[in-house]
């Protein structure tokens, strides 16, 4: 793949990040996708874990193509004051360093934030952890599992009464991300006014946390403890998985007060639409297993497309559950970018999930592909004034690979 010029609205942006598998490395991606020259750190010889993570292609996993396109590569062994040394140059003019490593182990480096403030006042510290930088739990080994069980999260998941399951990807990794990168761009705004950078400080589980829209405040003001509900969504209806006729299910969301008369129109219950005493949320949470069981009768007798053709007709939402292969195959989905093919440099195509959000002037883009372990070393270290002999030295003793 050729390499382009940095585009999108974080051109010119340096960002440094330490650390790997999936919450501080998305947060540095997410950056790249917008135009940052994001180079990433790696151990000699392994590298980052998510390589081998997954499936594997030619030896290294596809996702790696993903959650570490528009990087640069560079092996450095953090445990040699040497490799030490270099990650300061590399601060010393950066805008952004990402970490997340268990709190304490940059400060045994010499490049904790004491350290790298003081030599660059302007960096932007984006620090993601298990449980924080402060508090009781804070020297815990923290990953995402265990960040979405301590938010709550798993307790709702699944069943009642059954084992509390747990979504099929790394969620709370992703949500400290995306926290993360919201920190940095605020952080960044605070500097253009200030000139003057900060620590952000972003722990797994408050991230997830903070997604429990109701939950604390329902025990605060009434000691409610809300527990699992399956595929409804407690306190608003009508909102769950209904089963149809071909053994598939529709995801129906008639929650609002409008949408509900049509809905009822539509399965053919007048007399439901008409009841004033489920005109409004209340009433209709009062019953919903009534409700619930009036679309189970109707969806019973369609199959899933004739259900979402009748409800897209009265305009209800409603779709399917949809697999990777449904995605795939989707006009939406191609039509909104979200489908991007990719050429390997093995001149293979491969498809990769697009890019969000979509900024109408500087969206963004894949300037590189995701870089081999270490490919870009030696031009990382010469920008940061090491000569060839240097270099050499340093590789001969194992500093960088």
């Amino acid at each position: 793949m050729t390499i382009a010029a940095p585009t999108g609205p974080l051109a010119g942006l340096k960002v440094v990040e330490l650390g790997q598998l999936i919450a501080g490395p998305f947060a540095a991606k997410t950056l790249g996708d917008f135009g940052a020259d994001v180079i990433k750190i790696e151990a000699p010889r392994t590298g980052d874990p998510l390589r081998q993570w997954r499936l594997l292609k030619d030896g290294t996993s596809v996702w790696w193509q993903v959650q570490s396109r528009n990087k640069r590569s560079v092996t450095l062994d953090l445990r040699q004051l040497e490799a030490q040394e270099i990650v300061r140059k590399l601060a010393q003019d950066a805008d952004v360093l990402i970490e997340n490593f268990r709190p304490g182990a940059m400060e045994g480096w010499g490049l904790g934030p004491d350290d790298l403030l003081k030599l660059n006042p302007r960096l932007i510290m984006l620090r993601i952890s298990g449980y924080g930088q402060t508090g009781p739990y804070r020297d815990r080994p923290g990953f995402g599992v265990v960040a979405e069980a301590m938010s709550g999260l798993r307790h709702l998941s699944g069943e009642p009464g059954r084992v509390p399951v747990r979504v099929g990807v790394s969620i709370g990794d992703t949500l400290a991300a995306l926290h993360g990168v919201i920190g940095i761009l605020m952080a960044l705004q605070h500097r253009h006014v200030s000139g003057k950078g900060q620590v952000i400080d972003v722990a797994l589980y408050e991230a997830v946390f903070n997604c429990m829209e109701s939950l604390l405040p329902e025990y605060s003001a009434f000691g409610a403890v809300r527990g699992p509900a399956g595929s409804a969504l407690p306190g608003i209806a009508p909102s769950n998985a209904y089963l149809c006729g071909d053994g598939g299910y529709a995801l129906i969301a008639g929650n609002g007060d409008s949408i509900f008369k049509r809905l009822m129109l539509c399965i053919k219950r007048p007399d439901l639409a008409a009841d004033p005493a489920l005109a409004d949320n209340t009433g209709r949470v009062a019953r919903v297993q009534e409700i619930d069981t009036a679309i189970g009768q109707w969806t019973a007798s369609l199959t899933v497309d004739q259900v979402l053709a009748a409800l897209e007709t009265a305009d209800v939402p409603a779709g399917k559950i949809y697999t990777v292969a449904d995605i795939a195959a989707d006009p939406h989905y191609a039509a909104r970018g979200m489908l991007q093919k990719v050429q390997m440099d093995d001149g293979s195509e491969l498809a990769v999930p697009g890019f969000i959000p979509k900024l109408s002037a500087t969206p963004g883009s894949q300037r590189r592909n995701a870089p081999a372990l270490g490919q870009d070393t030696d031009v990382v270290l010469r920008e940061v004034g090491l000569t060839e002999a240097q270099i050499a030295t340093l590789r001969e003793r194992g500093v960088v690979g």
